[in-house]
């Protein structure tokens, strides 16, 4: 078949999955290539733009839902994740992604996110990573690095950086991958291998944040960054999984880290079996007055 046949099978055309609205980012910022990927994504997967929801937390990153096509959530800081896990499980034919930056999710909703990962539910995480609260104007978050200067660090920041891969795999998450704004055609090809993935799939995007992180810049990640494809890694061992995630300095590995296939939660959890709660919504009102009666 002709390439121009093939596309002319496309159902959604690229036009749905974006609209007129321009965040309002700082120039340069890694959060464009960001939006770029996710749009060329969803049209290559054919997702549904009115069964697709994006949950945004609070931050830079969280911007994306206004130039997005589909449906959107944004929440309060750090929960963005349960409530993806809420939407989700009320309606499993809804496409979920949940998504914020490393403040957003290794920090103020770093117990969520662990919690969603070991619980394998059929949704993308995505942390996008420019290891500072660019926000709010620079401070450091959870996973900046040793060294790093601001205002409320002036002296350098002495607290270990968190390591969201390393946390992920260790939290039971069934697909593991880590890519960078710096090459376009890897962030589509992370993006659309977790979007594929049934269950918790959990993705860091290195960024940088041009106008208040002058240590991750991208000088600082082009001499290390490194594609795991070139290791010939086993992404089904969790062992070597684990070992990849703790490497962090000279050589920055990126790729799939780790993937499992196993039931999602609805397909192990007994009450979910059945069905969501919108294909199984109750007909008419119950009498619960017994239920209420049996309490007191």
């Amino acid at each position: 078949m002709a390439i121009s046949e093939a596309l002319q099978l496309k159902k959604f055309e690229k036009i749905l999955f974006k609209t007129d609205i321009r965040p309002l980012w700082c120039p340069g910022c890694g959060d464009f290539a960001t939006l770029k990927a996710m749009k060329a994504v969803m049209y290559n997967l054919q997702w549904d733009p009115t069964q697709t929801l994006f949950v945004a937390g609070i931050g830079c990153s969280s911007k994306m839902n206004d130039a997005l096509g589909t449906y959107g959530l944004h929440v309060i800081h750090g929960r963005a994740v349960p409530a993806a896990i809420g939407a989700k499980l009320s309606n499993y034919d809804l496409n979920v992604v949940a998504y914020g930056g490393d403040g957003d999710m290794t920090g103020i909703g770093g117990n969520h996110l662990a919690h969603a990962c070991r619980r394998n539910i059929d949704m993308t995480i995505i942390v996008t990573n420019n290891k500072t609260y660019g926000l709010t104007t620079g401070q450091a978050s959870p996973t900046s690095d040793l060294g790093y200067k601001t205002k409320t660090s002036p002296f350098g920041v002495i607290d270990k950086p968190v390591n969201p891969i390393l946390n992920a795999i260790a939290s039971g998450a069934t697909f593991v991958a880590r890519t960078s704004t710096s090459d376009s055609k890897h962030l589509a090809y992370v993006l659309e291998e977790a979007m594929k993935h049934k269950g918790t799939s959990f993705i860091e995007i290195l960024q940088f944040c041009i106008t208040f992180n002058r240590i991750n810049t991208p000088d600082y990640y082009s001499t290390r960054l490194f594609d795991l494809k070139e290791l010939n890694h086993n992404i089904s061992s969790k062992t070597n999984a684990l070992a990849m995630a703790d490497l962090w300095g000279d050589k920055i590995p990126m790729g799939v880290f780790y993937k499992e296939d196993i039931p999602d939660y609805k397909e192990v959890y007994p009450q979910l079996k059945d069905g969501s709660i919108v294909k199984n919504r109750v007909k008419k009102p119950r009498d619960v007055s017994k239920i209420f009666e049996s309490l007191m």
